[in-house]
């Protein structure tokens, strides 16, 4: 058995290396730091291979995908991605660019060439209760990055099962999370930000349930129920007043 998970080199994708690794499946881990990556290949208690490749830079996604492809891997899991803080008028476009391409171009290449692998079983995309909302002002390019990977996912999932393929897509979309995703995105949360180490667990599990839309927390789960009920001009000045209190 064989995962291959990108974004492994910290927070989320680091925990559920480990606790893949515990379930005694070999890994590939793939990360932009390889000093990292080495760290971490040292200490998983299965064979795990790891390869530093950037993933915002779209040849990368290829390269990769061509490396491993005959490596008989089981579970993908599509979790590296990052966020874009600020005024929308002033946040570097170069930066936003290199968030679509990791947060969606990635995901979808990734997805798209390993949906049509014999050996997958499972695909795990990592979005974020963001993309389940309507608009995130002052994280507007990010929300927008995680509400194509949760339509991409839904739809993916209805014409894989509508064609009896034995792939099982499911969709993680955490809320906060104590994770280096919040220093890249210079952002502290005003609400208790659950452990990596849980949502990791609580995302594989559900996975292998074949779980499609994964949702750690009951906050979480309450406040993406009730949001679908307040008016959308509302909604933004609510989403704006907490994305301002994370500066």
């Amino acid at each position: 058995m064989k995962a291959l998970i990108t974004g492994a080199s910290s927070g989320i994708g680091l925990e559920m290396a480990k606790y893949l690794s515990s379930l005694n499946y070999d890994l590939i881990l793939v990360s932009r730091d390889k000093g990292k990556l080495k760290d971490i290949q040292k200490c998983m208690e299965t064979t795990t291979e790891i390869y530093a490749f950037d993933l915002s830079i779209i040849d990368n996604c290829f390269k990769l995908y061509n490396e491993v492809k005959d490596k008989k891997i089981d579970i993908i899991i599509n979790n590296a991605g990052y966020g874009i803080f600020g005024d929308y008028r002033e946040n570097n476009l170069s930066n936003e660019l290199n968030m679509i391409d990791l947060n969606i171009k990635c995901v979808h290449i990734l997805t798209k060439l390993f949906v049509n692998n014999k050996s997958t079983k499972y695909i795990l995309n990592v979005s974020s209760s963001a993309g389940l909302m309507r608009g995130g002002p002052l994280m507007s390019g990010y929300y927008a990055t995680k509400s194509y990977v949760c339509s991409y996912t839904f739809a993916l999932y209805e014409e894989l099962r509508k064609n009896n393929s034995k792939i099982h897509v499911s969709l993680l979309c955490p809320g906060p999370v104590s994770t280096n995703f919040n220093n890249r995105a210079n952002v502290n949360f005003s609400i208790n930000s659950l452990d990596a180490k849980y949502v990791a667990k609580y995302a594989i599990d559900k996975m292998f349930k074949n779980k499609l839309l994964i949702i750690p927390g009951y906050t979480m789960k309450f406040s993406i129920f009730f949001a679908r009920f307040i008016p959308i001009k509302v909604l933004l000045k609510i989403t704006y007043k907490i994305q301002k209190k994370k500066k």
